[in-house]
């Protein structure tokens, strides 16, 4: 349907595979205004359609795939695309974000989201030039790895410039962390490949040449040259992460007890160095790498079987480091590669072996894994996409497999998805954010609270105050950096450069003792949003809807977008039987010390659940109540 807005291309296509047939979705501008894009406008659209009954590999789940209002045009990182559906991994409606070409290629060809519903009849690979739509026999790319499948996908279309998404052998075999690559970028959580491989589709490709409506051309470009000169001269998006990219947090992980060591039985890890960003940048980065319109550049490059290829992020060194007890850097630059060509998820693959590697020193599971031990993880690695062996069982992750084998105390998992790199009971508010993330065991979805508790700020890790509040502004944030097709990086610059570039000063030590006394005011901004009616000068995201889109917008209005996104999640998550009791954590995690000479280093759950479960407008199951769904008008 037409939309009177600049950044959407106005419309939706709903893709039968199994009848291979197309047809258009209807979406209104009210439903744009109310959700904007990305996964909060595939989440309104699953609110439609699902009810609770259907499960990951079934005809019923859909296959969404959504880009932001902001992509294509301009605005920096916003080159995102989310793919979202139910999960194999946790049975829930999931999405999972990525880089790379396909969202842009998508709205040049004329759309601002695929729908793919059923499943094809025999395995195919479907190629949309605008209003064209080809499926083709994928026998010839049926058990490729990633790489050589976007090779042959150039090849056969006959140019570079396309968008392209595929599957490796991971998501043809059903393993249930599979990923979805798009050129060197994956969407890798909650195992989406796996459903496109259920699905019988190995790629996707995109062909377009339509450009993206602006609503004011003239100002939008001064305001986007405005944005990065800001992002360029911030020493978070100007200078830490272009120098080091994400890896540079490991070493500052180390020093607050967050990196995740041996299955996250500990904070810190010896020999941490040897797989830390300085190492990497000092010893294997080749050059940096961005992706387009995004000045951050946070990417690296790396040489691995005499190939220049994509380096290791941060939540890759940790997990394939210190969390199975290796300091062999080359190896973790081997893995990361090796794992994105099969289409694996590095986060879960990584959480799953170390799971096995203690279950093995346990007693509980003779897998012949073993911290330290890493000459046979390419091998197993294989094993676990091709479903061989001991790799059939692996495939299938750590709550699985803590079920079947026991050790579920020790199962570094929330709702089935495995937790990232940061051990949280140094940063209690980043365990809260796990527990109560809508699709899992995110750090992100969960708010990134870790960023206020050692990251950026050193606001005081181990107490509960102010965490519930300060975690639903920042998964509200999130949501809507989300939903407008952006870098979550661009959210980095929102800390006051000051702040950061005198850690030690007087005034950030006033900050980080006050931001635990003011959750009463953060609460407030929360429940009346529109109190924040205006444009935040660290902020840049808000003005550049009124430019860009036409749509009003300020930081209240934008973050009460994002509250309705995230309770929309919540609401369907209840659908599929997901309450209080399912907001937790492993043991480990809130029964067991980090240190135990201080008893308090452990997260306080349940003190701050009660708390975030009244922020949010939620009953005491975990519930939205019915006031807070009408008052955001998700019923």
């Amino acid at each position: 349907m037409a939309t009177e807005y600049g950044g959407y291309m106005g419309k939706i296509l709903l893709i039968d595979l199994t009848t291979e047939t197309t047809e258009e979705y209807p979406f209104t501008d009210q439903q744009r205004r109310e959700t904007l894009g990305g996964k909060a406008l595939a989440y309104r659209i699953l609110a439609d359609q699902v009810t609770g009954k259907e499960s990951a590999f079934s005809e019923e789940n859909l296959l969404i795939l959504s880009t932001g209002p902001f992509t294509g045009t301009g605005a920096p990182g916003s080159i995102r695309f989310d793919i979202t559906a139910l999960s194999p991994k946790t049975g829930l409606p999931s999405s999972s974000n990525c880089g790379g070409s396909f969202g842009l290629y998508l709205k040049k060809a004329g759309y601002d989201a695929l729908i793919l519903k059923g499943q094809c009849r025999k395995k195919r690979w479907l190629e949309i030039n605008e209003e064209q739509f080809i499926f083709h026999d994928a026998d010839e790319l049926w058990g490729t790895k990633t790489g050589e499948c976007q090779e042959k996908l150039i090849e056969l279309i006959g140019k570079k410039n396309f968008g392209k998404l595929c599957i490796g052998p991971a998501g043809e075999n059903l393993v249930k962390y599979a990923s979805i690559v798009s050129d060197e970028r994956s969407a890798g959580r909650t195992g989406l490949g796996a459903v496109l491989g259920w699905k019988n589709l190995k790629a996707i490709t995109v062909i377009g040449t339509k450009m993206v409506p602006v609503h004011d051309k003239e100002q939008t470009a001064q305001w986007i040259k405005k944005w990065v000169s800001y992002l360029q001269s911030h020493p978070l998006t100007g200078k830490q992460l272009p120098k080091l990219g994400t890896a540079g947090l490991v070493s500052s992980m180390q020093m607050h007890g967050l990196l995740s060591t041996r299955n996250a039985s500990a904070g810190q890890f010896e020999d941490f160095e040897k797989v830390s960003g300085e190492t990497l940048a000092e010893e294997y980065n080749i050059t940096n790498k961005g992706c387009a319109t995004c000045p951050i550049r946070c990417a690296r490059t790396v040489k691995v079987y005499d190939k220049t290829v994509k380096g290791p992020e941060l939540e890759t060194l940790v997990l394939l480091g210190g969390n199975i007890g290796n300091c062999d850097l080359q190896k973790i630059l081997d893995w990361n590669y090796e794992l994105d060509e099969l289409g694996m998820d590095t986060i879960s693959a990584a959480s799953t072996i170390a799971w096995a590697m203690e279950a093995n020193e346990k007693g509980l599971w003779h897998n012949g894994l073993s911290f330290g031990s890493i000459d046979t993880l390419s091998s197993i690695f294989d094993d676990i996409a091709h479903r061989r062996g001991i790799g059939d069982e692996l495939a299938e992750g750590t709550k699985r497999l803590s079920e079947k084998y026991g050790g579920k105390e020790f199962a570094m998992h929330s709702k089935g998805l495995e937790l990232s790199a940061y051990e949280p009971r140094r940063a209690v508010g980043q365990g809260l954010g796990y527990a109560v993330s809508n699709r899992g065991g995110c750090h992100l979805n969960g708010g990134y609270l870790v960023i206020l508790e050692g990251l950026g700020l050193n606001v005081d890790s181990q107490t509960p105050k102010a965490k519930a509040d300060f975690t639903m502004l920042f998964q509200d944030l999130m949501e809507m950096i989300s939903a407008s097709g952006q870098c979550l990086f661009t959210s980095y610059a929102f800390f006051p450069a000051f702040l950061l570039n005198k850690p030690n000063g007087i005034l950030v030590k006033i900050v980080n003792f006050a931001a635990t006394h003011v959750g009463w005011a953060i609460r407030l901004i929360n429940k009346f949003p529109r109190i924040c009616a205006l444009h935040l000068p660290m902020f840049h995201h808000t003005k550049m809807f009124t430019l860009a889109i036409g749509m009003k917008m300020d930081f209240g209005h934008y973050i009460e977008i994002g509250e309705r996104g995230y309770n929309l999640e919540r609401m369907i998550n209840n659908r599929f039987g997901i309450t209080a009791e399912n907001d937790k954590l492993p043991k480990r995690l809130t029964n067991v010390p980090q240190d135990p000479k201080h008893p308090e280093t452990k997260v306080p759950l349940e003190t701050m659940k009660k708390t975030y479960y009244q922020a949010r407008g939620w009953d005491k199951n975990g519930i939205p109540k019915e006031k807070t769904l009408r008052r955001l008008k998700i019923k």
